[in-house]
This record gives C-alpha cells, sequence and structure tokens, in this order.
C-alpha cells in the first residue's frame, strides 16, 4: 500500500478539526498540539488542502482553519488524494501504470507482475471503502468508542 505519513496525518489532522472545530476556526498550533504532529508539516498538509476547498483559512485573532465543506461531504479518499497520495496497491510506473517492474517473469506480458490484476482489484476496493467513509461517519466512530471506552 501506498499510504504514506503525508495521507494518514491529513486525514488525523482533518477529524481532529472537525472534531474540536465545530463551525469555529481551530489553529494549527491547537492540532499540532493535540495530534502531535509537526506545525511546518502541518502547514504543507494544509496548503494542499486549502487549495481543493476541503479547509477555509480565517485570518485575525482567533484565526485558523474551518471545514470548507460539512463533515459528511468530505471523504477520506478526497483528503488522501488533496495531500497528493495515490491511493493504490499496485507499484506499476510508466505509461498509463503499465510497468509493473522491468523483466517481469509473466509469459503474457513480460512488463506486467504475475499478480498485477490481484493488486489492482484490492486498490479500487479501498477507494471505493475510502470513498464511502467522511469525516462524520469518522467522527461518530471515535465518539462511540470513547463511549465505549476503547480510546
Amino acid at each position: 500500500m501506498r499510504l504514506t505519513t503525508r495521507g494518514r496525518y491529513a486525514v488525523t489532522a482533518m477529524l481532529d478539526l472537525s472534531y474540536h472545530g465545530a463551525g469555529k476556526p481551530i489553529s494549527l498550533a491547537e492540532i499540532s498540539h493535540r495530534q502531535d504532529i509537526s506545525l511546518s508539516y502541518l502547514e504543507q498538509l494544509f496548503a494542499k488542502l486549502r487549495r481543493c476547498g476541503l479547509v477555509r483559512s480565517v485570518r485575525g485573532p482567533g484565526g485558523g482553519y474551518v471545514l470548507g465543506e460539512k463533515p459528511e461531504e468530505i471523504s477520506i479518499a478526497a483528503i488522501i488524494r488533496a495531500v497528493d497520495e495515490p491511493i493504490r496497491a499496485t507499484s506499476c510506473t510508466g505509461e498509463a501504470e503499465k510497468v509493473c517492474r522491468p523483466g517481469s517473469s509473466n509469459p503474457n506480458n513480460p512488463s506486467r507482475c504475475i499478480t498485477h490484476h490481484l493488486w489492482e482489484n484490492v486498490g479500487e476496493h479501498l477507494n471505493r471503502y475510502l470513498e464511502s467513509l467522511d469525516l462524520a461517519h469518522l467522527q461518530a466512530d471515535m465518539l462511540a468508542s470513547a463511549l465505549r471506552g476503547d480510546a
């Protein structure tokens, strides 16, 4: 899987903003402190999230960031894509992602590995799953977990 720290931190920060913001601006310093994510890293992530319209910045005293849309309208997949994270399970590269690895042992197509279709399908399922989840769903799960004492 190619989900790196960038995607995980972006989702974590957006969930924090959704949970703690409730329409009021939240500073990146607050998110940084609560989630133990570097402030400079959050600044980079939020610049990308802002360009995609997932957050809006509020200037002035008491400023910070607010969600750009309702939590139920922001999919987890959209957050990950906004920070330039590919959501796929193959390691394909090249033109139209047709080359898994040079010199592959697949007798039918030497540029594709023999498990290419398996990982391509896993990536499609993962993408559909992340599209089906939104911030409101994650927030509800987080609250239910806290009520059960899991968190």
